[in-house]
């Protein structure tokens, strides 16, 4: 019969391999989600310059590296539900909703992007700044063609937000979100209110 020494240093063993494993998965993971991170960022950018056939592309490259993650974790769900895969999924999930909205294509679902509906509920509140930002840009171009149409989306978002009424554990901090846009849709409403006036006098004036 084995002694107590032999005993703990077979279950060390079997310890030692799973969390060597582990952080082999970690370390993969934490670089895929800096690139998904940094690509987000890259596509949202892409779409604000108007350049939505490098958005798309840079989306698709993206999803790859989600699914990747979402794989290598499949044996690891304390890494796959962390903070920093939580923060890459919501990246992704807010440049694939600015796309599509900006761009007019069908929203996408959580499933349809591989990320959890945490990651997808705030990546869709965070959206609703890149449409302030679109708007504005917009406006400034002398475009005012699409804001009731985007602001009707802003107030959207945020009705279906304040519907997740549930505890901070499992919503990753959604309330703040929810918070937040409250504030931005208010702001944006008043720059599209200003600016349509000045539309108006200038074309009065110009009468």
């Amino acid at each position: 019969m084995p002694g107590l020494g032999e005993e703990l240093g077979a279950i060390a063993e079997e310890i030692h391999a799973y969390f060597t494993a582990e952080d082999e998965a970690r370390e993969k993971a934490l670089r895929l989600c800096r690139q998904i991170i940094r690509n987000s960022a890259n596509a949202i950018r892409a779409v604000h310059r108007q350049e939505q056939d490098k958005a798309r592309q840079i989306l698709d490259s993206t999803y790859k590296l989600v699914q990747e993650i979402n794989g290598s974790l499949n044996d690891h769900p304390g890494l796959l539900h962390s903070g920093f895969v939580h923060d890459a999924q919501k990246e992704f999930a807010e440049g694939s909703i600015t796309f599509a909205l900006i761009v007019g294509k069908e929203l996408p679902k959580a499933e349809a992007i591989g990320v959890d509906y945490a990651a997808y509920l705030n990546g869709l509140g965070e959206a609703v700044g890149e449409l302030r930002r679109y708007l504005l840009d917009s406006m400034r171009r002398g475009d005012f063609s699409r804001c009731e149409e985007l602001l009707g989306a802003m107030d959207d978002i945020y009705g279906t937000l304040m519907t997740m009424d549930f505890t901070e554990i499992i919503t990753h901090g959604l309330r703040r979100t929810t918070d937040a846009i409250r504030g931005v849709i208010e702001r944006t409403r008043g720059d599209v209110t200003m600016a349509l006036r000045q539309k108006e006098l200038e074309a009065k004036l110009g009468k």
